[in-house]
C-alpha cells in the first residue's frame, strides 16, 4: 500500500493486478499469463482461487498460458498452432455443481 508499482516485485505486481481484476466481481475474466511471475506455490493458490470463483460464482475465465501445469487444470483447451486454433477437451471434467454443467 505504501509503495509505487515500480517498487514492487514482478510477482507482487501480478498479485495486485489479479486482485484489481476481481474486486468488482466480473462475470468474465480475461487473463494473459496471470501466474507467469509467481512461484509454484503462489501459482497454485491463485489457480485454486480462480477455480473456486468459477465453481461458486460462475466466473468465465479465459486464460492464456505457456505453463503446462496451469493448462492441465482447464475444463477446455484452445491450442494455437501455426495460426490455427483447435479446441480440445481439458484434462478435468466439469464439476456437476459448476454453472453451465450438464
Amino acid at each position: 500500500m505504501r509503495h509505487l508499482p515500480s517498487e514492487l516485485s514482478g510477482g507482487q505486481q501480478q498479485r495486485v493486478a489479479i486482485a484489481r481484476a476481481l474486486i468488482k466481481q466480473p462475470k468474465v475474466l480475461l487473463a494473459d499469463e496471470p501466474t507467469g511471475n509467481l512461484d509454484e506455490g503462489t501459482r497454485d493458490d491463485i489457480m485454486k482461487l480462480l477455480e473456486k470463483l468459477w465453481q461458486d460464482r460462475g466466473l468465465t475465465l479465459v486464460l492464456v498460458t505457456h505453463d503446462s501445469q496451469v493448462a492441465r487444470r482447464a475444463q477446455r483447451l484452445g491450442v494455437m498452432s501455426q495460426g490455427k486454433l483447435s479446441i480440445q477437451p481439458g484434462a478435468r471434467p466439469p464439476s456437476p455443481d459448476a454453472p453451465g454443467a450438464p
